[in-house]
C-alpha cells in the first residue's frame, strides 16, 4: 500500500489517496470471488465449484469487488493511519475508487480527524476538593446494619402494624380508575422501615390489622422517573396477609462469630473500622480525581465538530433506550411526554462533557508519554481476582470471553495512570461542602 496524495482541508478534514499494488488488488479479487461462488446457487455446478468466469456472469464483477474491497480496506486503513499517526473521530469514507484487474487499486478517501486540543497549565494548579470524612457513628451504622442483615422474622398476629415491620401485602393501584401497568403484587414482602416505595405509601401501613383491606391515596412526584405517573394522583387497594416482626441479634461474640471469621465483637469492630478507613481513603481519592479533571476539562480549549457530539449522542440515546426497556418504559411515551428536541438537546449536552473529556485524557496521555504496560495489566488482574475471591487465571478466561472487556480494562487503566500522575502536580485547597440550598440556587 502506498499513499500517494495528502491533502488537508478545513474543520480537521483530510483527503487520501491509496493505491494498493496490482496483484494484492487481484488476489483478494479471487477471494471474494471464490467465497461468492460458495454462498449462490449456480444451475449446473456443485456449490463453490463454478469457474470465476461463470461466477463473474452470474453474480457480476462489481459485487465481487465490493466485496474484497470490505475484506481489503480496514487493513489498508489500518495501515495508513499507523503510518501517518492520525488519530482519526470516525470511521475513514471511501470517496471513490478505481478497481481494474491488472492495474493498482486506487482509493480516495476522507478522514475525519480528532480536534487540537490546547491545555492548561495544569502543573501547580490548586483544586478546591470537599474532604470527606466518615461519620463518628459509621461504626455504630455498620455493626446495625449488619445485625438486621441476620435478623429473624417472627410472625405477628395480636396487635397493629409498625413503622419497623415488615408485610406481606397484596396491591393494586389505578390512576382515574384505569390500573397502572407494573402497579400491581401478590403477596409483596415490603419492609415499612427501608423501601423504595412512595414515603406516603409505606407511613398509610402503619397501624393496620392484619387481614385488613384498604385503598391508600399517594401523590407521585413531578420528578417521578416514569413521565406517565409524574404529578398525578393515584389509589392503591391493598390488603394485609401477613405482619412479621424483626428480632435483631444482640451484638456479641457468638454474633462476631456467626457472621465473620473472627472470634471476638472486639476483632469483627476492628476489621469494620479498616474497611471505613479505606473507604474514607477512596472517596477522598476519588473526589480528587474528579475535581482535577473536571478543572482541567473546563479550562482545556477545544473546537469540537457536531459529527463527534451527535456520534456520541446517539450512543447515549442507545444506553437510554436500553435502560428503559428493562424498567418496563415506554419510548414512545418518553417522547411524547418530554419531546424529541428537548431529550436530544439534553443528550448533546452530556455527550459534548464526554467527548471533550475524552480528547483532554488524549492528550494529557500524549503530552505526559502515559502507556499501558503488560504489568499494568497484570497488576490489575491481581486487583479483580482479589476484589472477587477468584484466581488470576479465571479472571483472565472472563476477560478474554466477554466482548469489549479488554478495551474496556484498557480504557480504565491508562485512565487512572493518567490521573495519579495529574494528582502528583497540583495543590489541594480542602473547602467545607456547599449547603445543599447553594447548590440548588446556583
Amino acid at each position: 500500500m502506498n499513499i500517494t496524495k495528502i491533502e488537508k482541508k478545513e474543520n480537521n478534514i483530510v483527503e487520501l489517496n491509496l493505491e494498493i499494488e496490482a496483484e494484492h488488488a487481484a488476489q483478494e479479487y479471487n477471494k471474494a470471488c471464490r467465497k461468492l461462488g460458495q454462498q449462490v446457487a449456480i444451475p449446473g455446478f456443485r456449490r463453490g465449484k463454478a469457474p470465476r468466469a461463470v461466477i463473474e456472469k452470474y453474480v457480476g464483477p462489481e459485487k465481487i469487488k465490493r466485496e474484497a474491497l470490505d475484506r481489503l480496506l480496514p487493513h489498508v486503513f489500518a495501515d495508513a493511519l499507523s503510518e501517518q499517526e492520525f488519530d482519526v473521530a470516525s470511521e475513514p469514507i471511501v470517496e471513490s475508487f478505481t478497481y481494474e484487474l491488472g492495474s493498482p487499486l486506487s482509493v480516495q478517501v476522507r478522514l475525519e480527524l480528532k480536534p487540537e486540543v490546547k491545555l492548561p497549565d495544569y502543573k501547580g494548579i490548586t483544586v478546591d476538593v470537599v474532604k470527606f470524612e466518615m461519620p463518628e457513628d459509621s461504626l455504630d451504622q455498620e455493626l446495625k446494619s449488619l445485625a438486621e442483615k441476620y435478623a429473624t422474622l417472627e410472625p405477628i398476629i395480636d396487635r397493629k402494624t409498625n413503622e419497623d415491620d415488615i408485610v406481606i401485602i397484596d396491591y393494586s393501584g389505578s390512576i382515574n380508575g384505569e390500573i397502572i401497568r407494573g402497579g400491581s403484587a401478590k403477596n409483596h414482602q415490603l419492609d415499612l422501615a427501608s423501601n423504595n416505595f412512595l414515603q406516603e405509601f409505606s407511613e398509610q401501613l402503619v397501624n393496620r390489622s392484619l387481614g385488613e383491606e384498604f385503598v391508600i391515596h399517594v401523590t407521585f412526584p413531578e420528578d417521578y422517573y416514569d413521565p406517565n405517573l409524574s404529578g398525578k394522583k393515584a389509589e392503591f387497594s391493598v390488603k394485609v396477609n401477613e405482619i412479621k416482626e424483626k428480632k435483631i441479634p444482640e451484638l456479641n461474640d457468638d454474633f462476631a462469630k456467626k457472621v465473620s471469621k473472627f472470634s471476638t465483637l472486639e476483632e469483627l469492630k476492628k476489621d469494620i473500622e479498616e474497611y471505613l478507613k479505606k473507604s474514607e481513603e477512596q472517596e477522598n481519592e476519588s473526589r480528587l480525581h474528579r475535581a482535577i479533571l473536571e478543572k482541567i476539562v473546563e479550562e482545556a480549549e477545544v473546537e469540537i465538530p457536531d459529527s463527534m457530539i451527535n456520534k456520541e449522542a446517539r450512543i447515549l440515546l442507545e444506553e437510554v433506550q436500553q435502560r428503559l426497556k428493562s424498567q418496563n418504559i415506554s419510548w414512545e411515551e418518553v417522547l411524547d411526554s418530554q419531546g424529541h428536541e428537548k431529550i436530544w438537546a439534553n443528550l448533546r449536552s452530556e455527550a459534548l462533557k464526554r467527548v471533550k473529556t475524552s480528547l483532554v485524557i488524549s492528550a494529557i496521555i500524549k503530552s505526559e508519554n502515559i502507556e499501558l504496560t503488560d504489568q499494568d495489566f497484570s497488576t490489575r488482574v491481581e486487583e479483580l481476582a482479589r476484589a472477587y475471591n477468584t484466581d488470576q487465571k479465571s479472571v483472565i478466561k472472563h476477560i478474554a470471553s466477554t466482548q469489549g472487556m479488554v478495551q474496556h480494562l484498557s480504557q480504565q487503566i491508562i485512565s487512572n495512570k493518567v490521573l495519579e500522575t495529574l494528582a502528583g502536580y497540583v495543590e489541594l485547597n480542602y473547602v467545607e461542602e456547599k449547603p445543599e440550598e447553594e447548590e440548588q440556587s446556583e
